[in-house]
């Protein structure tokens, strides 16, 4: 027990009054007797002993008035368990992540939050929030009360080492108590390495009750026909004994296509055939799980020809007219004697048929070409010498020739899951008619391969970045060297590495990933181009090169939806934008992860356990009480006790 005001203990000194009137009052007197009145001696002993034991009991009470009094006058407490952080700054962290939508008992997870944090925060309380796009420094709940009655859904996935890099930058000369709400949804490990030791770290799980979740993950061309293409739509669901879920298909707002689906996997596709045109639009399920993910936005622009340039000898090179046709491309062959060099920036694609050496102008004129979003094709001559290709290469990546071995050999192996023969296998094929070549160059590569010989070797390796992709062969596949051009390989191969992003293919971008995108567009020096849709409007990052501009769109939009690339009112393209799909999986909660730390019911809980754990425990009540107590007692010793 300790004192608030220990000095007024010197008060109990006073204790010793009552005790000098108490021992005045039962001083000793001479017995005289007068009287031979022995009924009346007996009686007067008798009395004289209830006296005395009246007047120790008074003196008892009169003491423990007196003690009492002085006692609570001094304020005594005992002293909170958690004292050492009374003074502790308080931060909230608000997970506003899409999974907050999943419901539970009181509604959706992020209202019922909010809502939690309306009632129950004390009004004296300050503290911060940082939610998962914003953070408001040193508030109180008055001050964000409307804030938080407005807070939206964020696109950004919940990360608790980015709110955890927050707080500790905020520097201050006390400790930290970190409440953070959170529903778990794609909480890792090394996350919690993020949390300070020190910091007195509380959090708040709310629960859903419905954990089943059908998700529209990505749109894709599974087949270009004459005037037609064939999407393939790809679902995912989470959860288990799914009822049948309408999907609808619209171009803008009109209704295109409608059906009804089993989700009998965790993964299915779903296929549509839409016309052979511009379609900007959006595919939508309903079902009763999460929403966000219940609808894709996604843009596909009506074909264009693709430019496509071959530089080599053109009796190697006849191959490629069979491909590149003019209904799709606009091929075109040079030797490298008569080469334009102005042509290649125009170009989609370029292809090096079997060049011995590759001159320093062009090495330099090819690697901007790449970086601009160029596709570039390496098919290694014979004679080829190992320090002028290697030195090209090594302008695009880890990738070096060594030396060229006379050994035949097979390709036998498909990278099926490779980008470049997406859609074009329905399924794995193990009797496949697999090409031969007589000679090859080994490589020293880390990038994997896209074909194998039959000792594991690389035949063709792709160097790919967010604009543009480097493929090369490690064998020269004229007739002489190789039966490639025979092989029915050879055309889903060279007819993919020349589309270009641009031009072909579906515009489905996620909101917050950094991968740029090329325009095709003439801009002046000082002009610029902006993103915008009825709703939204921002200005991207952007890079002129040539005829093209590069943006790059970061965490903009804030909305998903259809959106125009526009120079001034000039439509340039249509791309769309979608939420990350990261939170889909409400199974993926790992509560089991936070058994080291104090789990919280609700933010009551939470304000009421550390108000207990730091308030002292004032007992001065206690003595008034006693006082009141002892008084009453002394009036009726007065009153009774004869």
């Amino acid at each position: 027990m300790q004192f608030k005001h220990p000095e007024i203990l010197y008060f109990l000194f006073l204790l010793i009054i009552p005790i000098l009137v108490h021992l005045f009052q039962l001083r000793r007197f001479k017995k005289e007797y007068f009287t031979n009145v022995k009924l009346l001696k007996e009686l007067s002993i008798q009395t004289r002993k209830s006296s005395k034991i009246k007047k120790w009991l008074l003196l008892a009470t009169r003491l423990l008035i007196l003690a009492c009094i002085v006692l609570a006058f001094a304020q005594p407490f005992f002293k909170a368990k958690d004292s050492n952080n009374s003074t502790n700054e308080m931060y909230i962290v608000l997970d506003n992540s899409f999974s907050m939508q999943a419901k539970g008992q009181k509604g959706e997870l992020l209202k019922r939050a909010v809502e939690d944090l309306l009632e129950h925060t004390p009004e004296s309380q300050n503290f911060s929030l940082i939610t998962n796009s914003e953070t408001y420094w040193n508030t109180d709940i008055k001050s964000i009360r409307t804030t938080l009655q407005n807070l939206k859904y964020s696109p950004l996935p919940f990360q608790l080492e980015s709110a955890m890099a927050k707080i500790k930058s905020h520097k201050s000369a006390f400790n930290k108590d970190v409440i953070v709400i959170s529903d778990a949804v794609g909480l890792e490990p090394k996350q919690l390495k993020s949390i300070d030791k020190n910091f007195n770290t509380l959090f708040i799980i709310p629960k859903a009750e419905q954990k089943n979740n059908v998700a529209v993950d990505s749109v894709f061309i599974n087949q270009t026909l004459d005037n037609f293409y064939e999407i393939g739509i790809n679902l995912s669901s989470y959860g288990k004994d799914f009822a049948a879920i309408p999907i609808a298909l619209y171009n803008k707002e009109k209704l295109i296509a409608k059906t009804l689906i089993t989700v009998e996997s965790k993964q299915k596709t779903i296929r549509f055939t839409i016309p052979k045109e511009d379609f900007h639009g959006y595919v939508s399920i309903t079902d009763n799980g999460l929403e966000y993910d219940n609808t894709l936005f996604f843009s596909i622009s009506k074909p264009e020809k693709i430019n496509v340039l071959s530089i080599g000898e053109t009796e190697k090179s006849t191959f490629l007219t069979r491909i590149y046709t003019k209904d799709e491309f606009n091929y075109s062959n040079y030797n490298l004697g008569v080469l334009d060099y102005n042509l290649l920036e125009k170009q989609d694609a370029i292809v090096l048929n079997e060049l011995k050496e590759i001159p320093q102008a062009l090495q330099t004129t090819l690697k901007s070409f790449v970086e601009k979003g160029g596709n570039l094709v390496v098919i290694p001559s014979e004679e080829s010498t190992l320090l002028n290709i290697n030195g090209f290469l090594s302008n695009f990546g880890n990738i070096q020739f060594k030396s060229n071995q006379k050994v035949e050999k097979s390709v036998t192996k498909i990278a099926f899951n490779n980008p470049l023969y997406h859609s074009v296998f329905e399924k794995q094929v193990a009797n496949f008619q697999y090409p031969k070549t007589k000679s090859s160059f080994a490589i020293s590569s880390s990038n994997p391969a896209v074909l194998s010989y039959e000792d594991q070797s690389v035949f063709l390796t792709a160097l790919s970045n967010p604009l543009s992709s480097v493929y090369v062969f490690t064998g020269a596949i004229n007739k002489t060297n190789s039966n490639f051009q025979n092989s029915p390989l050879i055309v889903p191969t060279f007819y993919n590495m020349a589309q270009s992003t641009t031009k072909t293919g579906v515009s489905a971008l996620v909101i917050g990933e950094k991968n740029p995108l090329l325009i095709d567009a003439l801009l002046a020096k000082d002009e610029i181009v902006n993103v915008k849709n009825k709703d939204e409007k921002f200005i991207p990052i952007q890079q002129i090169l040539n005829n093209k501009v590069k943006i790059t769109c970061n965490d903009y939009p804030q909305q998903a939806g259809n959106y125009g690339v526009y120079k001034k009112d000039e439509l340039l393209k249509n791309i769309s934008f979608n939420y990350n799909r990261t939170e889909s999986d409400l199974a993926a909660a790992n509560e089991n992860l936070l058994s080291d730390y104090k789990i919280m019911n609700s933010v009551e809980t939470t304000f009421d356990t550390l108000q207990t754990d730091r308030s002292n425990t004032e007992i001065w009540k206690w003595f008034v009480i006693l006082t009141l107590l002892f008084l009453v007692t002394e009036l009726f010793i007065q009153k009774f006790v004869k």
